[in-house]
C-alpha cells in the first residue's frame, strides 16, 4: 500500500510521530464515513416518514453514525490541535514560560482522555444491561466509542508533550502558522 500524503501542517510536524500519521489518516476517513452515513440516514428517515412507512431502525443507525463521528473528530482534533485549546495566549510567550503553559494544557487534555478511558468503560459496562429499540441492542454498542476517543486523546496529547518537550513547542522557523479563519 502506498503512503498517504502527509495531512500534517508543516508548523506542526515537529510534535508529531510519523507512525501515528496513518492513523490520523484513518480516523479522518471514518469521519467522513460518519459524516455521510449521519446525513444519509438522517434523509432517508425524513422520506420514510413523509411517506408513511417510517423506519424506525434507522434513529438507531442515525445515533451511531452521529455518536461515533463526534467522538472520532475529537480524538482527530487533539492530534491536529484544532481542538479548544489556549494556543493564542502560549503563542504570545517564550522561554520556560510557554513551555511550562504547553505542557501544563495538554497534560489537562491527558487527564481527559484518561478520564474518558476509565469512565467511558465503566459506562460501556453498564450499557451492556440496557436495550435500544427496536433492535434490542444493547446501547454499550453506542457506548463503546467513549474510551477508544480517550485512549487516542491520551496518546496525541503524549505525542505532543513528549515531542515539545524535545524539540520545542514553537514551529521551526519558516513554517507557516495556521490561520484561524481557515
Amino acid at each position: 500500500m502506498a503512503e498517504p500524503k502527509s495531512i500534517v501542517l508543516a508548523a506542526d510536524q515537529h510534535l508529531k510521530w510519523r507512525a501515528l500519521d496513518r492513523l490520523e489518516w484513518l480516523l479522518m476517513i471514518l469521519c467522513g464515513v460518519c459524516l455521510v452515513g449521519f446525513s444519509t440516514s438522517v434523509f432517508f428517515d425524513v422520506i420514510t416518514r413523509e411517506t408513511g412507512h417510517p423506519w424506525l431502525w434507522l434513529q438507531e443507525v442515525t445515533s451511531h453514525f452521529f455518536t461515533y463521528g463526534i467522538f472520532i473528530g475529537t480524538a482527530v482534533a487533539t492530534r491536529r490541535n484544532d481542538h479548544l485549546f489556549l494556543s493564542a495566549i502560549t503563542e504570545a510567550m517564550t522561554g520556560f514560560t510557554r513551555q511550562f503553559f504547553e505542557v501544563f494544557n495538554r497534560v489537562v487534555v491527558l487527564l481527559v482522555g484518561f478520564g474518558m478511558v476509565v469512565f467511558g468503560y465503566k459506562n460501556f459496562l453498564s450499557g451492556l444491561g440496557s436495550f435500544r429499540m427496536p433492535s434490542l441492542t444493547p446501547i454499550a454498542s453506542l457506548y463503546a466509542i467513549i474510551p477508544v476517543c480517550g485512549a487516542l486523546v491520551a496518546l496525541f496529547s503524549l505525542e505532543q508533550i513528549v515531542n515539545g518537550l524535545r524539540n520545542g513547542f514553537a514551529p521551526p522557523p519558516g513554517t507557516a502558522h495556521r490561520d484561524p479563519m481557515q
